[in-house]
């Protein structure tokens, strides 16, 4: 398999050196993915364009590819060819011919050629000949100059002909690790997961830092969230989650704190927060998911009271964004689900929320904050790789049956992203097959089967044993953990050869 990648247009215009750094960059992280996910490939520098020979030819690893390809930063699109070496044009629309048959069948079509080098036609008369052969060669429907079903796409470069086979739309922005380093404050709903998302597509490594004011239930989804966005987009390099208690917080403010001040007084407390954390790390920025006006706490004057306690730049990339172009975003990015289903916890909420940001104010109603609190959160901290934070060892994790083969009565749940596992379905002969995306368990525990045991299925097993331990303590039914036979993961065998359910 032979795709060339085409840089975001934005990175042409840059100077040749910033340019050539991008590129690298880009490179770099694009064989990083690939080495990842056990994919032989090669990517090469074409100065305007990558080029990546992938080395297998199986239909698992070509979807792993255009996933990879779709979906860092950096790309504008790619193009997925087949290259061929030809002699006169005859030979080059053969091959054109056969490569597009059964896709123009039935269809309109547009002949696109690109040519570079020295050749006895130009590229008008490769299009007219093609376009022509086609129409009469295949069952296509008509050659259609405006408004084609089908665009024949083909680039002749000296004797090698290049073949489109798929135009894989890319993500754009630049690529990851080229613009620095924030911190992102993320609470899992709709708008701090898009802002970390815009970040990470503008080419910024974007550690995550969480508040946590309702309990692991509430952190474990935050996780969640964060490893998704972490995976999905800018797996290429390693970042940091932090973790702050803030109940207590919470609870001082409450108590302290005259009412209509609590919210932008719970904001300034974030915000410091996240500024030692950040100084900690050495990263010169932070970014949160607040839109001009969207709450009381989120009018101008409020967020510029809010921004007085940190001495490092606030970035809002939803500044000026509706919520519901917020929600569709996040619809588009995958993390629509894990928003809607996350829970809120709203610990401080004002009977009467001042709007209209006063400085002074603020600052004498934080006068009865015992700032200690605050030092002990942040003393209480802790900082992870997010790689880590999914597959971390908690306390009764182990006790969770990881079972290969199913009684006939064990029905499996199929517990993985929706984009996961149509990309890869979990089929399997004697036992029925449940999906159910995990952020839906609790909801959803009424559909499962009162009978026998519910087994839940991911890709790597660890999130399945989380959920499982979860479910199993809150005595809400017999659950564990199905593991496939080739799984790279400790497992047990605990039923009889012959009620095997695969």
């Amino acid at each position: 398999m032979k795709f060339v990648v085409k840089l975001f247009p934005e990175i042409t215009i840059k100077s040749d050196s910033a340019r050539r750094q991008m590129t690298k960059i880009l490179r770099q992280n694009l064989q990083v993915l690939f080495r990842n996910h056990l994919i032989s490939a090669d990517v090469q520098n074409r100065w305007d364009n990558l080029t990546v020979v992938i080395n297998h030819e199986d239909e698992v690893t070509h979807r792993k590819v255009v996933q990879i390809l779709s979906h860092t930063p950096g790309i504008g699109f790619s193009l997925e060819i087949g290259e061929y070496d030809f002699e006169t044009l005859d030979e080059a629309y053969q091959k054109v011919r056969d490569e597009y048959r059964d896709r123009v069948a039935g269809k309109t079509f547009c002949v696109r050629i690109k040519r570079a080098g020295k050749h006895d036609f130009t590229s008008h008369q490769a299009e007219i000949y093609m376009g022509g052969g086609i129409l009469k060669e295949t069952d296509a429907k008509a050659v259609s100059l405006k408004n084609p079903d089908i665009f024949v796409q083909a680039e002749i470069r000296q004797q090698k002909l290049h073949v489109v086979r798929q135009n894989i739309p890319g993500l754009g922005g630049y690529p990851l690790g080229s613009q620095g380093e924030v911190l992102s404050l993320i609470s899992g709903g709709f708008d701090s997961t898009v802002a970390s998302y815009l970040m990470t597509r503008r080419g910024l490594k974007t550690h995550f830092c969480f508040f946590n004011l309702g309990g692991s239930a509430h952190e474990i989804g935050v996780k969640q969230v964060a490893h998704y966005l972490w995976s999905t987009y800018g797996e290429s390099h390693k970042i940091k989650f932090v973790t702050v208690p803030f109940e207590r917080v919470v609870e001082e403010i409450l108590t302290k704190v005259e009412t209509s001040q609590m919210g932008v007084v719970l904001k300034r407390m974030m915000l410091r927060a996240a500024n030692k954390v950040a100084g900690d790390l050495r990263l010169p920025a932070l970014v949160t998911g607040e839109a001009v006006a969207q709450v009381a706490s989120q009018t101008i004057t409020n967020l510029a009271v809010i921004d007085r306690v940190s001495d490092r730049m606030v970035l809002r990339p939803l500044a000026t964004m509706d919520k519901q172009d917020i929600i569709n975003m996040a619809r588009r990015i995958g993390t629509e689900s894990f928003a809607a289903t996350m829970p809120e916890y709203c610990g401080v909420i004002s009977v009467n929320p001042t709007t209209v940001g006063d400085r002074q104010k603020v600052e004498a109603a934080e006068e009865a904050f015992d700032m200690a609190v605050l030092e002990e959160a942040l003393s209480r901290s802790r900082t992870q790789r997010i790689d880590e934070v999914i597959e971390e060892a908690e306390s009764g994790l182990e006790d969770v049956p990881v079972v290969t083969t199913p009684l006939l009565t064990d029905t499996v749940i199929d517990i993985r992203h929706p984009a996961e596992a149509a990309d890869n379905p979990l089929h399997l002969t004697n036992n029925p097959v449940l999906t159910i995306p995990f952020y839906e368990l609790d909801t959803r525990l009424k559909e499962l089967p009162q009978q026998g045991r519910c087994l839940l299925y991911c890709q790597k097993g660890t999130m399945s044993r989380i959920h499982a331990h979860h479910l199993n303590s809150e005595g809400k039914g017999s659950f564990g953990v199905f593991a496939e036979p080739d799984a790279q993961r400790p497992v047990i065998t605990d039923t009889p050869p012959k009620e095997t359910g695969i």
